[in-house]
């Protein structure tokens, strides 16, 4: 898989739930155009990459508890979440750890996604 030009900010313990394969719907506010490889970013580093295959939703808390092996969130999480909007699901595929995380360089204003392209050796 080529390196991802677009990280995605995740908190622990979903970013290693995802990299190591049992996470494969990131549970977001939003959705996202962006389609293929993904890097997924968790205290400051680069922690591994997703391939980002597409966004489904919206769907509603309920609706998501349906699911708790695609997203491993629990209900109480989701629910504080989403406050009163709706939630979508992007699936990822083929998700797998570094074999060394990569320091990612702190910048204002970073939340969701990091431009990778000036990352790579």
């Amino acid at each position: 898989m080529e390196k991802p030009k677009l990280g995605l900010i995740v908190r622990e313990p979903y970013a290693s739930f995802i990299v190591d394969g049992r996470k494969t719907w990131e549970i977001r506010k939003r959705q996202t155009r962006h389609r293929g490889p993904l890097g997924i970013i968790t205290g400051g580093y680069l922690i591994g990459q997703a391939n980002l295959l597409d966004v489904q939703g919206p769907f509603t808390v309920e609706e998501l508890l349906a699911h708790p092996e695609k997203h491993l969130a629990e209900e109480a999480f989701l629910r504080a979440y989403a406050g009163e909007q709706p939630l979508y699901a992007w699936v990822l595929h083929n998700a797998f750890r570094y074999e060394k995380p990569l320091l990612i360089p702190k910048k204002p204003g970073r939340v969701m996604f990091v431009d990778l392209s000036e990352v790579w050796p």
